[in-house]
């Protein structure tokens, strides 16, 4: 049986974890944290949990040997910075850190004291990201040229997002830092290492942080994607697109079209591949830190400091280049 600490209800996937791991039959919710008491408290009763307001007495005295941090953003620092010192495992909501800096640190106190790491990058999980990450591997769209991922939705244009997610004392930024997570990830999984970046943020409805943005990233070997989100557009799906010199990939919500030069002469313009052709879908990223901490495995695949890492670098330079007007050489 793992027992895990719970650090912060206040992301919005917070919930979702804690009934994750209540469904499980490995794992036991033993004690919360809270920088907001009267949420942690009320949060730790309906989980039958112990709730102890100070953090420190929290890693301390809590009988757990991992934690899972859904806290703001930019207090990860502090809080994970002890937690991997008290030698506690940790899981934890994307972004590991809003810049570089605090993420290396991070990164070093984590690998110094040798606990088991997993950020949340579910989307690498999906069927249809292996699919198209098998098809780059194999050399099926020839040499990889380009490439988009999308991610947006309409959470300031129709006014549905939480007040807090435009706290940028919290956050951290807008919709880059946030759902813009996605699509760095994404691509960064498919492409490789990052070298320059470009970016460009904008603000229609004058809320705190950007509510549109879009980095153009040169990747290893030559390749040029764009990693796009926004909180101002409806109805968008997922998209993402891979180009090469024999082929591309293109994808809508999760659907899949292929189109290569092998296909098309044997006749066919594209193809949509069977069931049975496309890898399983991974387990949660946090489902997998439960195995990894009970098996004592170490950190599972993909999920690790240096993804969390790219990630960090590409969005802290998108930004820094809108803020200059420069291209950013990592």
């Amino acid at each position: 049986m793992l027992k895990i600490g719970l650090i912060s209800a206040w992301h919005v996937h917070a919930e979702g974890y804690a009934n994750l791991l209540r469904e499980s039959k490995d794992v036991e919710i033993a004690a919360v944290w809270d920088e907001d008491p009267i949420r942690g408290e009320e949060w730790a009763k309906s989980l039958g949990a112990t709730w102890i307001s100070d953090y420190d007495r929290f890693l301390a005295e809590g009988d757990f040997a991992a934690v899972v941090c859904n806290s703001p953003t930019t207090m990860h620092l502090e809080l994970l910075s002890k937690a991997a010192a008290a030698k506690k495992h940790i899981f934890t909501e994307k972004l590991l850190a809003t810049n570089v800096a605090e993420c290396e640190q991070l990164c070093k106190a984590i690998l110094d004291n040798g606990v088991i790491f997993t950020i949340s990058l579910p989307v690498r999980m999906a069927s249809y990201v292996l699919y198209v990450r098998e098809l780059i591997q194999e050399g099926a769209l020839g040499r990889v040229t380009g490439g988009r991922f999308r991610r947006s939705h309409s959470g300031v244009s129709d006014n549905w997002l939480p007040e807090y997610w435009y706290d940028l004392s919290k956050t951290g930024g807008g919709a880059m830092m946030d759902l813009g997570a996605h699509p760095v990830y994404i691509l960064s999984f498919l492409l490789g290492e990052p070298k320059r970046i470009a970016g460009l943020t904008g603000n229609i409805y004058g809320t705190t942080g950007d509510e549109n943005a879009i980095g153009v990233i040169e990747f290893d070997d030559g390749v040029i994607a764009t990693a796009e989100t926004a909180f101002v557009t409806y109805g968008v799906p997922d998209i993402l697109e891979i180009y090469g010199t024999a082929g591309s990939v293109f994808v809508r919500g999760g659907e899949v079209q292929v189109v290569t030069k092998v296909a098309a002469e044997l006749g066919i313009s594209s193809y949509i591949p069977a069931a049975n052709a496309m890898p399983a879908v991974r387990e949660e990223p946090l489902l997998q830190f439960v195995e990894a901490c009970i098996n004592n495995s170490g950190t599972p695949e993909f999920l690790g400091t240096h993804d969390a890492l790219v990630m960090t670098k590409i969005i802290e330079a998108i930004y820094r280049s809108d803020e200059t007007g420069t291209t950013v050489t990592l």
